[in-house]
């Protein structure tokens, strides 16, 4: 904030994509609940067992944050449509991998393991050593409040209690922040040669 005035939209974004944390933070605490609410009734009821639309939405701006800096600002909302269209694109992931899995009923006993393309187990490769790499700079908090999240499927009340944090909501907030300083560093790190 400058002189008492909140910052644009477009002025917090353009500093996020030059590094500045504090910035990208203030545009999360300001989209984040309108995604939520966007996001409510979007993920069809088929994927809703799988995952609720908080965890929908922190899944697809982990995805989309190490890409921000290229992202065109041309309006106000501009980081909010990227935010929304994180969103879609792994709501339709989502839905193309529930499509291609089969029913447990219908695989045969004898039937062999699909072989992963070598490219596509290069590219996760190099995405969980930079996952790794980048959670291994993280402090300590953050590091454990990541991997009971994501690693341990652990809810948020279940992580206050591992963490000493007084609510549900305090552990949803060091989990948010968490993953935010992960992805940061995620987008810093040059994959290994």
């Amino acid at each position: 904030m400058a002189d008492g005035k909140t910052d644009s939209s477009v002025d917090l974004l353009l500093k996020a994509q030059v590094g500045d944390d504090e910035a990208l933070n203030q545009l999360l605490a300001r989209y984040l609940p309108r995604l939520r609410r966007w996001a409510r009734g979007k993920l069809p009821s088929d994927l809703r067992t799988m995952l609720d639309t908080g965890d929908l939405v922190q899944d697809a701006i982990v995805r989309a944050l190490p890409h921000v800096n290229t992202l065109e600002v041309r309006s106000e909302r501009a980081f909010e449509f990227y935010l929304q269209r994180a969103v879609k694109n792994h709501i339709i992931d989502l839905r193309k991998r529930a499509n291609h899995r089969p029913l447990r009923e219908e695989l045969p006993e004898n039937k062999a393991a699909d072989l992963t393309a070598p490219d596509q187990a290069a590219m996760t490769a190099q995405a969980l050593d930079r996952y790794r790499r980048a959670l291994a700079r993280l402090t300590k908090e953050d590091r454990e409040a990541i991997v009971l999240r994501v690693e341990h499927g652990l809810d948020f009340k279940q992580i206050a209690k591992r963490l000493n944090k007084r609510s549900g909501d305090s552990a949803r907030m060091t989990v948010r922040r968490a993953i935010v300083r992960l992805a940061e560093r995620m987008a810093r790190l040059p994959p290994r040669r």
